[in-house]
């Protein structure tokens, strides 16, 4: 009999505080517990904010405390009250800290590379990392407006563009699409959107505008691993409210019925179907909506 789906669970679990060091006292051997470790790399990456720090590494005032003392003590960081609000209080690092923090990034990476050299198909496993992280952490999805020239912006396109070749029956060759102009989605004319969690982009979706009263929304797409947990809804209610923003009265997009998950997206945000409208050889189902 296979195990069920409870025990498959815990045996991920305790496979994984293995592997991070959760129960080392001494995590990747700096004499500090994996929850310290956390705080100063979280100091290191620029979140100074106690309070950010507090909310995204889910920590309690009393362990948040404890484990700042801790590193103060150390000559690690060093605190002070924020500039705009003597309630909070910001955290940074020392050179010191910095030293530290460097240390633990090196030995962090190399950690990293020799577990996904040891995996026969190590795509697969950054894959299955990237589905349990989002699915355990779906509010740390943050939505920004983004450069669609910025390597993160750059990553979604392609990903979207190679998605949608491998599930037209023709293919898809972007240099014969209606693609839009980075000018065309940077305001005042439009917008671009990312969706990130810690750094990862997980999703974007344009607005190509003309300065007038009609504009487009392109590019819809989320990556695999954050699909299923309502961040497609997300990004099209954002690029709405820029359009809004914006003086937009009136929305249009165009699709493929090879995607019917998309088409039930807008049928069900209350969008409606309206004749062709362009010349682009790829869709086939056209959409309006008024703002």
């Amino acid at each position: 009999m296979p195990p069920d789906s409870v025990s498959r669970f815990r045996r991920f679990a305790r496979a994984v505080t293995t592997e991070v060091g959760a129960l080392d006292q001494s995590f990747l051997g700096r004499g500090r517990p994996l929850g310290a470790a956390r705080v100063l790399n979280a100091i290191g990456q620029g979140t100074g904010d106690v309070a950010e720090i507090r909310a995204y590494l889910r920590l309690d005032s009393g362990l948040m405390s404890r484990l700042l003392r801790g590193l103060e003590g150390e000559g690690l960081i060093e605190m002070q009250p924020h500039p705009e609000d003597a309630r909070r209080r910001i955290a940074a690092l020392t050179p010191a800290g910095r030293r530290e923090f460097d240390a633990y990034e090196t030995l962090s990476n190399d950690r990293a590379r020799a577990l996904l050299a040891r995996h026969p198909d190590p795509e697969a496993l950054l894959a299955a990392m990237d589905m349990v992280a989002t699915a355990l952490s779906p509010d740390s999805v943050r939505l920004s407006e983004s450069d669609p020239r910025s390597p993160e912006a750059r990553y979604c396109l392609g990903e979207y563009y190679a998605e949608l070749a491998r599930r037209f029956d023709t293919g898809f060759d972007v240099s014969l699409s209606r693609d839009p102009e980075a000018g065309d989605m940077v305001r005042p004319r439009g917008s671009f959107l990312l969706a990130q969690s810690d750094g990862l982009p997980l999703g974007c979706v344009g607005l190509k505008g003309q300065g007038g009263a009609v504009a487009e929304v392109k590019r819809l797409w989320v990556s695999p691993s954050a699909r299923g947990l309502g961040l497609a809804r997300r990004l099209m209610a954002a690029v709405e409210s820029v359009a809004q923003d914006l003086g937009i009265a009136t929305l249009r997009l165009d699709t493929n019925s090879a995607l019917p998950e998309a088409v039930a997206l807008y049928r069900r945000s209350g969008w409606h179907e309206i004749p062709r409208f362009n010349d682009d050889p790829y869709p086939d189902i056209f959409f309006e909506k008024s703002l």
